[in-house]
């Protein structure tokens, strides 16, 4: 199995091109298998937290929700 391994260097070098395309591949959800999907959303995740003006019309697709916890 293929490990996905991406730096903050390579998130930094990101542009919304490249965003706009994983978040459409996200949405499409035509994958040949699970991991693959879920790769893709690992990545996207990472770049939410390191970058977030990039996803913030992909942010749907994380199910990113504030909880409270009190």
């Amino acid at each position: 199995m293929k490990v996905l391994s991406i730096s903050k260097k390579d998130i930094a070098a990101m542009t919304p091109t490249e965003v706009d395309k994983l978040a459409e591949r996200l949405e499409q959800d035509n994958y040949s298998n699970a991991f693959e999907g879920l790769n893709d959303w690992h990545l996207l995740r990472a770049i939410a937290f390191q970058r977030p003006e990039l996803v913030e019309s992909y942010i749907h697709l994380l199910d990113l929700e504030a909880y409270d916890e009190a």
